[in-house]
């Protein structure tokens, strides 16, 4: 696969599924919602700088326990209406009922969003806390991805847990749920955050031999605070790796050198994944796209 900045960006309603299919590697960013003004303000300043080097799609996500959802969807109408950004907007079976999600599907119809990535999120209040379905909703992913792709002409992506996901006992389960998901009618998947290439390699192996060949992108994201470690490894329920954890904490009163540690660490580790021959990077921003403009600066010097 190719790697480099995209030749022409000629149609923003382009899908996550159509850019895959031209075997070039592609390059996405992560963004949430905002909640006031100030972080508003943030958040498209960094997707202004983001803008500026043309990435393929950028995605904005929904709050933990399926918080912001409205929101997420007025970003990307936004996005979809103010930028030359190919929009992937969001969409979880948390707290939902199949008429409000069919709704909001129906919003990302009308803005021009044609991608959309579905997850069944986690119970709201609590993401280690037992899911309870409404009985007007849904208890699926895969009845998620149904929901959309029934609903029009969507390019629908949903989440990849390289360490299984957290509620998951074992591989087979992990496997089996995610070829529903796949058969239902997911277009790509995009990883939830992981610190080792060796955890996505393991996962890849995994679902070529249940003869699965749905194309995943690994998300990486430079942590570029030490107090962000322990915060990441919970939100993604996988771990971290104990060497660099070490590097870093050693330093950890030098805000500078913690930065430098983990945009080293993640441009290795994008490197490597882009030699594995992974069909794209998605970076998770948290909104302060600095980091991972220079994650991406290191992998694309022309950018």
């Amino acid at each position: 696969m190719a790697l480099g900045l995209p030749s022409v960006r000629p149609d923003r309603a382009v899908t996550v599924r159509e850019l895959l299919s031209t075997g070039r590697q592609t390059m996405s960013f992560e963004f949430f919602p905002a909640k006031n003004a100030e972080q508003e303000r943030t958040l498209w300043a960094a997707l202004r700088r983001i803008e500026s080097v043309g990435p393929d799609f950028v995605s904005m996500t929904y709050g933990a326990g399926g918080s912001t959802r409205a929101n997420t969807a007025s970003e990307a109408e936004r996005v979809a209406a103010e930028t030359t950004l190919t929009p992937l907007g969001h969409l979880t079976a948390v707290n939902h009922s199949v008429s409000e999600l069919r709704q909001i599907i129906g919003r990302y119809a009308d803005a021009g969003v044609r991608n959309v990535l579905a997850v069944r999120g986690d119970p709201p209040g609590n993401p280690t806390g037992p899911w309870v379905p409404r009985a007007d909703g849904l208890t699926y992913a895969a009845e998620l991805v149904r929901l959309v792709k029934e609903s029009g002409d969507f390019c629908v992506g949903v989440a990849a847990f390289p360490e299984k996901h957290p509620r998951s006992t074992e591989w087979d389960s992990e496997i089996r749920h995610f070829v529903e998901k796949c058969r239902a009618g997911a277009d790509f998947a995009i990883t939830q955050m992981f610190f080792e290439v060796e955890f996505y390699l393991r996962l890849r192996d995994r679902l070529e031999k249940a003869g699965c060949e749905t194309p995943i992108i690994p998300a990486v994201m430079p942590i570029v605070r030490a107090t962000q470690i322990e915060k990441m490894v919970t939100l993604s329920g996988g771990s971290f790796p104990a060497a660099l954890a070490e590097r870093i904490h050693a330093v950890a009163d030098d805000k500078a050198a913690v930065r430098a540690l983990g945009i080293e660490h993640c441009t290795r580790m994008s490197e490597q994944l882009l030699a594995e021959g992974v069909p794209g990077l998605h970076f998770i921003t948290l909104n302060t796209s600095t980091a991972t403009l220079e994650v991406y600066r290191n992998l694309v010097p022309a950018a």
